[in-house]
């Protein structure tokens, strides 16, 4: 039995969703690797800035510490 129109309409617009669903997927992937990359490198220069700031004051600086004018 030939594919009537609409069922070739719905094939193509099935594989246009699954190809669109696909790179959807392998750009949240790359987000994902990026911002794993990223939250390290802030860890890093956080604790970077902190080892500066206890050289400096002589005292240890955590992260979520708030600044001594509050």
């Amino acid at each position: 039995m030939p594919d009537t129109p609409d069922t070739t309409a719905l094939e193509e617009r099935l594989a246009h969703l699954i190809r669109a669903v696909d790179d959807l997927s392998d750009t949240v992937a790359r987000q994902d690797s990026e911002i794993a990359r990223l939250t390290r490198q802030v860890a890093m220069l956080m604790q970077r800035e902190a080892g500066r700031e206890a050289e400096m004051t002589g005292g240890i600086i955590l992260g979520d510490e708030k600044p001594p004018h509050y």
